[in-house]
C-alpha cells in the first residue's frame, strides 16, 4: 500500500485534523529529541483505535504508540510508518471509589483528581509524568507505591485489532512489567479502585512526595526520567555517582550533576547524543563496579542516514 494511500486510510478513519505528514517527534516527546514520523495519528475514539491496528495490520504498515513521551528516545531518522498518540482520549472521571481514565490522561492528573474527591492510594503518582497508558505497562510506581496496588481492570486493543478488558490478576504486573507490555497490547482505559480518605492528610503526602522529587530531580531540563533500572542490590544513580559521571557527555546531553540517575538534553541535544552518553555510562559503571545497567527508557526508531 503507498504512503498516499494510507494517509487517505487513516483520513478516513480519524479525519484530516488527526492526522499529521513528517510530523517532528521532538515536539511529542519530554526529552525534546527525536525525528520525524510518517504519520501522526491522534484519534478520538477507542473504535478509531482499533480501526487504525486493523488498517496496520492489513497492509502490515509499520507501527507505534509513543504514548505521552515520558520514557522514550527516538532515534534522529524519525519513525517509518504509523505513530499513535492519544491526544484526545484523555477523560478523567469518578465514580464513587472509582476512578476510570483513558490511556493519554496523565496519571499525576488522576493523582490530582483522586485528591480533590478526598480518595488515596494514588498519592505516589503525583509527580510521575507518564500517561495512563505508560504508567499500566511498566506499572510505575514511586514513594512505596504502584500502580498494582489501585488497579481494577483495564481495556485494552490487541496488535490485531481487538478490544479486550483484563482484570487486576490477568496483569501480570511486577517491577516494571505487564503482561500489556509483554503482549503489545494498547491501554485504552483504566479503573483504579481508592479508598476514602482525610484530604489534608492525602495533600500532605502528595506535598512531600512533591518536594523530595523537585529537590532532588534536574526537572529544570529535558529528560526521559529515569534513564535506567534498579540493578539487585543497587541503586544505579549512585553507581553512576560514585563512577565520576556527573557533569560528562556528549554534544548536548549530560549526566545530571543534581541526580545522577538522569541524562538531560542541556543544549539542544540530538539522539545520537543522548544514546552515546547512555552507552558512556553504561560502559563506566561496568568498567568500576562490573555492574550491567539495564534500561527503563526505550530506544526507538531509525538512524539518521
Amino acid at each position: 500500500m503507498l504512503n498516499k494511500d494510507i494517509y487517505k486510510e487513516l483520513i478516513r478513519i480519524c479525519g484530516e485534523k488527526n492526522v499529521l505528514r513528517d510530523e517532528p517527534l521532538k515536539r511529542h516527546t519530554l526529552v525534546k529529541i527525536g525525528g520525524k514520523a510518517d504519520f501522526f495519528v491522534m484519534p478520538e475514539t477507542y473504535e478509531e483505535v482499533a480501526e487504525v491496528i486493523r488498517l496496520k495490520e492489513k497492509y502490515n504498515v509499520p507501527f507505534m504508540l509513543l504514548g505521552n513521551g515520558s520514557n522514550v528516545i527516538v532515534r534522529d531518522g524519525g519513525i517509518r510508518g504509523i505513530v499513535l498518540q492519544f491526544k484526545h482520549l484523555t477523560e478523567l472521571r469518578i465514580e464513587e471509589n472509582k476512578l476510570i481514565a483513558q490511556g493519554g490522561a496523565n496519571i499525576k492528573d488522576a493523582s490530582r483528581l483522586a485528591l480533590e474527591h478526598h480518595l488515596a492510594g494514588l498519592e505516589f503518582a503525583c509527580g510521575i509524568p507518564g500517561s495512563i497508558g505508560g504508567a499500566m505497562v511498566m506499572n510505575a510506581g514511586a514513594y512505596g507505591g504502584e500502580v498494582k496496588d489501585v488497579i481494577d481492570h483495564v481495556k485494552v486493543v490487541t496488535q490485531k485489532g481487538e478490544l479486550r478488558t483484563l482484570k487486576k490478576d490477568e496483569l501480570a504486573l511486577g517491577y516494571r512489567t505487564s503482561i500489556i507490555g509483554k503482549n503489545n497490547d494498547i491501554v485504552l482505559e483504566a479503573v483504579f479502585i481508592l479508598e476514602a480518605g482525610d484530604p489534608a492528610e492525602i495533600k500532605e503526602k502528595m506535598d512531600d512526595f512533591t518536594f523530595q522529587r523537585e529537590s532532588k530531580q534536574p526537572l529544570e531540563y529535558p529528560s526521559v526520567g529515569s534513564v535506567f533500572k534498579r540493578p539487585p542490590g543497587y541503586f544505579a544513580g549512585k553507581l553512576i555517582q560514585d563512577s565520576g559521571l556527573q557533569g560528562k557527555g556528549v554534544g548536548g546531553a549530560e549526566v545530571s550533576t543534581k541526580h545522577a540517575g538522569f541524562i538531560v538534553n542541556k543544549n539542544d541535544a540530538t539522539a545520537s547524543d543522548y544514546i552515546a552518553t547512555i552507552d558512556m555510562v553504561r560502559k563506566k559503571v561496568k568498567e568500576t563496579f562490573g555492574v550491567e545497567l539495564e534500561l527503563e527508557a526505550k530506544i526507538i526508531g531509525e538512524e539518521m542516514k
